[in-house]
C-alpha cells in the first residue's frame, strides 16, 4: 500500500509574476505555479490565500484534486475571487483538508537574453 505523505498547511513567501515575457507562447510565458500531489484515498480540497505587502489578503481560491492524482495550478490563471496582480510581491498560504505535497516553481522569461527557473521540493520523512 502506498504511504500517504504531505502536510495540511503550506506557505511560500516570495511570489512575483513578471508582466513581461519573451519567446514562444504559451511555453515561454513567465509564471508562478504550484504542483499539488494528493496521495490519499479521498479528494483534496485545497484553499489558497494570497497576501500582498500593502493590502488585505485575498481568497480563498479553491482547488480540488482527485485521490492519488496531481494537479498543476498556474497563479497567472487564478481569477476567482480575483486575479493575482502582476509585478507585485505576494505570498501564499495553502490549506488542505487532507495531506498533500506542494511544489512551487517560477519561470521568468522577461529578458530575451536569459530566463530563470526556480523550484522547491518537499523532503519525505522515512
Amino acid at each position: 500500500m502506498m504511504k500517504e505523505i504531505g502536510k495540511i498547511d503550506w506557505a511560500f513567501s516570495a511570489g512575483r509574476i513578471p508582466f513581461r515575457s519573451t519567446g514562444k507562447e504559451p511555453e515561454m510565458v513567465s509564471h508562478d505555479k504550484i504542483a499539488i500531489l494528493n496521495t490519499t484515498e479521498e479528494e483534496a480540497v485545497v484553499e489558497l490565500f494570497i497576501f500582498y505587502e500593502d493590502e488585505k489578503p485575498v481568497g480563498p481560491f479553491e482547488i480540488k484534486i482527485e485521490p492519488k492524482r496531481l494537479k498543476k495550478v498556474g497563479f497567472n490563471f487564478l481569477i476567482d475571487p480575483t486575479c493575482i496582480y502582476l509585478e507585485r510581491n505576494y505570498s501564499c498560504y495553502i490549506r488542505s483538508n487532507v495531506k498533500v505535497v506542494v511544489q512551487f516553481s517560477r519561470m521568468n522569461t522577461g529578458m530575451a537574453a536569459n530566463a530563470e527557473m526556480g523550484t522547491m521540493a518537499f523532503p519525505v520523512d522515512s
